[in-house]
Parts: C-alpha cells; sequence; structure tokens
C-alpha cells in the first residue's frame, strides 16, 4: 500500500483546467478518479486542490513509536453493507464464477480485517458510579429478571437495554402511523421477548418512510406533526421522559446520537441496516488507506496534480478569461504566502459545512442577498465536534479484566475507550480515549487549550529521539491527567493503570474541518436539501458533495454516495461497472 502519493506544493499561476475539485477528502479524490478513469476528462483537465499537507480528509491513521500496527484519529471503519466502500477496498464478485473471488477496483492492495466489537460479557459500563458489564442486560432477561440501574425509568422501560430502548422508542412510533403499519408492518417486527425488536427496512424503504411518517401521540404536543420537523431529544423525552433520555445518552456511548436532530434521520441510524450478514470492518494498513489507494488511481494519469497546502480565497465569474472559463480562483499558497489564480469551467467543493463558511462569502455564490436558500441550506446540518486522543502504554493493562478489543462505555465526560491493539513483539498497546461529542466539548476544549504539553518517555522499541518527532502533537499535561484518573474510576480498582509513554491528540473542531461528523437539523426537508446541495444554483456548473450532507453522516460511504449521484446527474457518467445496478444510493 503506498502512501507516498506525490502532493504538489508549488504554483501554476495562470493554470486553465476543466474541473477544479476543492478538497482532497474521500469525495473530492473519488470524483476526479472517477471522472479521469471513465475518460471524461483527462487528468490533465481535472486538478484537485487542498490546504493540507495530507490527503483524506477526516481520516488519518498514524503508526504510534513502539507499535508496528495502525490507530485511528478520525474515520476508522465500514460497513459490509456499504456498497462503494466495500468493493473499493476488497474488489466485486465474480457472480457467475466463484463469489468468493473477487475482482480488484483500485491497483493498490488493501487487506480488509474484521474491526473487532469485544466480547460483551467482559466489557465495561460505568454510569452514575456503577460498574457492570455490558450484557448484564442481557444477562438478567435471560434468568427472567430486569436488571436495575441508577436511572428512575418508567415502568415500561425498566429492564430495558439502551440499544432495546431506542428500538422499542422507533418501534412505537412508526406503528403508531396507520400508514406505516400497513405498508411496511411486516418488516417492523416484535419478538416473542418483550425486549425484541426486529426492522428489515432497507435505504429505500426508509427514505419512503421519513418524509411522511407523522407522530401520533394525542396527549403529547407533537401529536399529528411530521417526524421530521421534531428534534430527537424531545421525541425521546415525550416517549420515556427525562429520565430514559439520560438514560439513552449515557449508556448509548455518544451524546451526538442523542441530540435534538432531525428525528425521522435519526431512526434508521439508529437501528442501523440490517441487510443480512452486515459485519464491521476495517483495513489492516490504516482506514486512510482507502483514499491514498484513490489518490494513486487517479495520479497514475498523465497530468494529474493534488495541489496540497493550497488554499481557496475566493472564487469569480468576472475575469479577463471568460471566453474560454467560467471562474476565476484564488488560492494562497500556505508555503510561500503567495496568491495565484486557476481558470475553471466547473467548480466541485468537496468540503463540510465549516470549509464551505470559510470561503468568501461574499461573492456571487455565497452572498446572502443573492442566494439565500444555499445560504439557508448550508446551514442545514449540525457539527458535531470531536476529539480523540490515542494513547500508548507499556503493556495491555485492560487484558488483566479479561478485555482484548471494542470499547468500554461511562456517563464521564472520557465517553467510552476503544482497546486498539497490541504490538506481539514488544507488548507496547494502544487505547483511544474517544471524547468530545456535543455536551462534553467544553470540558475537554478548557484542557486542550492548555499550553503545557504531555512530555513522552522512551519505552521498548521507542527511542526517545523518534518520539520527540510527535511533541507537537501531544495532548496537554492537563488533559492526560485527568484522563488517567476517568481510565482509573472506569475500570475500578481491579487493574493497576501505568501512565501512557506517548499520546497522539486530534481536535476535529479546528479549521477547516469544524466537526467530526455532521447531523440534519429538525425541520430541514432533507428529501430535497440533499440533491439542491450537489448543484445549488441552476445556471453555474458549481457542485457540493461530501459526507455532510449525504443519508449516511459519518461514513466515507455517504461522502462517495453523493460524488457519485452527482457524477451521474450533472457529468454525463455512467454507473461504475463494479456497482451492483441494485444498490440503492439515496436522494
Amino acid at each position: 500500500m503506498n502512501k507516498n502519493t506525490p502532493l504538489n506544493t508549488g504554483m501554476h499561476p495562470d493554470l486553465k483546467i476543466e474541473v477544479a475539485i476543492i478538497g482532497a477528502g474521500t469525495s473530492g479524490l473519488y470524483t476526479a478518479y472517477r471522472l479521469v478513469t471513465d475518460k471524461k476528462c483527462t487528468a490533465g483537465e481535472v486538478q484537485i486542490f487542498d490546504m493540507n499537507s495530507k490527503l483524506g480528509g477526516r481520516l488519518e491513521s498514524v503508526v504510534m513509536p513502539g507499535m508496528n500496527f495502525w490507530g485511528e484519529l478520525g474515520g476508522m471503519r465500514y460497513l459490509t453493507s456499504q456498497e462503494i466502500v466495500t468493493t473499493l477496498i476488497e474488489g466485486y464478485p465474480l457472480k457467475e464464477q466463484d463469489p468468493a473471488k473477487r475482482i480488484p477496483v483500485l491497483k493498490d492492495k488493501m487487506t480488509p480485517v474484521p474491526f473487532p466489537m469485544g466480547d460483551p460479557t467482559k466489557l465495561l459500563m460505568y454510569l452514575r458510579k456503577e460498574r457492570f458489564k455490558q450484557d448484564a442486560w442481557t444477562v438478567a432477561q435471560g434468568e427472567n429478571k430486569k436488571l436495575p440501574t441508577r436511572y428512575y425509568l418508567n415502568d415500561d422501560d425498566y429492564g430495558f437495554s439502551s440499544d432495546q430502548l431506542f428500538n422499542k422508542i422507533i418501534y412505537d412510533v412508526l406503528m403508531a402511523d396507520a400508514w406505516v403499519a400497513q405498508t411496511y408492518g411486516s418488516k417492523i417486527t416484535r419478538g416473542s421477548s418483550p425486549y425484541d425488536y426486529s426492522f428489515e427496512l432497507n435505504s429505500k424503504d426508509w427514505d419512503d418512510i421519513k418524509p411522511k411518517l407523522v407522530y401520533n401521540f394525542p396527549n403529547s404536543p407533537y401529536d399529528g406533526r411530521k417526524v421530521n420537523d421534531l428534534g430527537f431529544w424531545n421525541l425521546i423525552k415525550d416517549q420515556v421522559s427525562q429520565e430514559g433520555y439520560e438514560f439513552l445518552a449515557n449508556a448509548g456511548g455518544y451524546y451526538s446520537n442523542t441530540i435534538n436532530w432531525n428525528s425521522a434521520e435519526a431512526f434508521p441510524y439508529m437501528v442501523g441496516d440490517f441487510s443480512a450478514g452486515t459485519i464491521y470492518k476495517t483495513i489492516e494498513e490504516g482506514y486512510d488507506s482507502i483514499a491514498y489507494a484513490i489518490a494513486n488511481s487517479y495520479m497514475e494519469h498523465d497530468g494529474a496534480c493534488i495541489w496540497s497546502e493550497n488554499k481557496l480565497l475566493t472564487f469569480t465569474k468576472e475575469h479577463p478569461l471568460t471566453h474560454t472559463h467560467k471562474y476565476q480562483l484564488t488560492f494562497l499558497n500556505l508555503k510561500t504566502n503567495i496568491q495565484w489564480k486557476v481558470y475553471a469551467n466547473r467548480l466541485v467543493l468537496a468540503m463540510p459545512r465549516k470549509s464551505l463558511e470559510l470561503l468568501d462569502q461574499n461573492n456571487f455564490f455565497f452572498n446572502s442577498n443573492e442566494n439565500s436558500v444555499l445560504n439557508e441550506n448550508i446551514r442545514s446540518v449540525i457539527k458535531e465536534p470531536a476529539f480523540k486522543i490515542l494513547m500508548g502504554f507499556e503493556y495491555p493493562w485492560w487484558k488483566e479484566l479479561g478485555i482484548d478489543s471494542g470499547h468500554s462505555i461511562t456517563d464521564l465526560p472520557m465517553r467510552q475507550c476503544y482497546y486498539f491493539g497490541t504490538d506481539p513483539q514488544t507488548d507496547n498497546s494502544m487505547l483511544l480515549g474517544s471524547y468530545g461529542d456535543m455536551e462534553t466539548e467544553t470540558f475537554w476544549k478548557a484542557l486542550s487549550d492548555d499550553q503545557l504539553l504531555f512530555e513522552v518517555k522512551a519505552a521498548r522499541s521507542a527511542s526517545l529521539k523518534e518520539l520527540h518527532q510527535l511533541d507537537d502533537v501531544q495532548a496537554t499535561k492537563l488533559m492526560v491527567g485527568e484522563l488517567m484518573n476517568q481510565l482509573r474510576e472506569l475500570h475500578g480498582q481491579e487493574v493497576t493503570i501505568p501512565e501512557p509513554y506517548v499520546t497522539y491528540f486530534k481536535d476535529w473542531t479546528d479549521d477547516p474541518f469544524g466537526a467530526g461528523y455532521h447531523a440534519w437539523k429538525a425541520g430541514y426537508s432533507v428529501e430535497n436539501v440533499m440533491p439542491y446541495m450537489r448543484k445549488p444554483v441552476a445556471d453555474e456548473q458549481i457542485h457540493i458533495c461530501g459526507e455532510a450532507y449525504s443519508d449516511q453522516q459519518g461514513w466515507v460511504e455517504g461522502a462517495f454516495c453523493e460524488a457519485e449521484k452527482m457524477l451521474q446527474e450533472y457529468f454525463g457518467l455512467d454507473r461504475p461497472i463494479w456497482l451492483s445496478p441494485d444498490y440503492y444510493l439515496g436522494w
């Protein structure tokens, strides 16, 4: 796997091209790769620009000193039901012959491996100062008991795990709508156990349901409202009380899932795509390999270029070359602080919300007086903060608790931690402390802004010289100290947790990303906004794509699906031969 993709940090003043792609994240790279390999354009006509010095946007895989495996600071896994990302990584099957044999799509070899979710009989929950195993609910249910917790749940909700209670809420709301019950009731089932709900709705079913679903609860203030117009917090509280909401927010592991985002969009997100055999996987060479593999497939064509460390400032239609090129783009070369011009006939802004907002908001495209609809629709998604910290330890101390992989969950501000792996040669081990989503952002921001950084320490096969190269990505000393306190409280006194020898900190709220991922706001017609963003102004050749305005927010697949629909709708590309004709790309 080649991650040494050549990046051009220079300039080519007055460069003239057909398509300028702004953003070298997965949607931007995919757009360039498809345009060039489909022979719609030569590589010289399609150029990629990015202000960062690396590829992949919010994917970032790193190897910590003293370990020979990858850790993830950004996106870290995919579902096998996500067909574009799966096929790009694994290839596509020869249906007529051996179904196990797959034809590669990209030249770079990526090794798909299971993403271990761990053993729920060992993994921990620590809620309201009470510690138990993650399977405690199902164990109690198997004994015909209800697990008592320190949450004052409604009688009807007592004994449910957080996943089961989410399912119960979604089932009750769906089945209270007579049209949904009649049309899709056979795919929305309740088992023999009061905790057992099954949703066999596919993405196309959900897209039919989401805009129509009505909230039918006569004693509720929201009775008769479209579920699309309700915040998820509002709906959850109405169904299971504020205490039930607190339980779901805490035990679910992510505050971002239970913020007041669009309830209709939350429903399929929470129950997942229950297509047969869906499993989590990742890439052995690091999840950002997918970005580099796509970039390398584009770069092997003559004239291909990825202009890194070049920041788009603005673009205009008023310039001297309007007879040949529609737009003039002004870039700032970050190495030299010199501005330079590029001329293009089409723009693809493969960027999340914050990156779009950092562009010149007074130009003809973004100006709110001229284009108020675009201005409003850019703000149709919530920017969800994400802080991540990798920690390197000299041995896998969690194995004393029988924990091998997966994640433990708590209502402490750290929220959860992932046990990423151990180097079999050195015993050095990596843990991901994942936190800072929504409610806890200000807690960690106060610590991450401190000036004193964590000091690395030498470890087996990790020299101080090597470790000091990571000095500028260390978490602050305060943050590490606080996180260690929380790790010790979460895991209890059974295990002695040593100090880490190195950390690696990433705050995705920093510019230009502004967020780790996004969520649709309540009240927006997602069915209309998604296609609108792919070409916001009818008589302009300007397109927006990426994870932020997709129906798989937080997933690489969302970025790919939006880019693919844009390419088919506006660039005349055919569906790729390697993508199943039955695979639904969404609105």
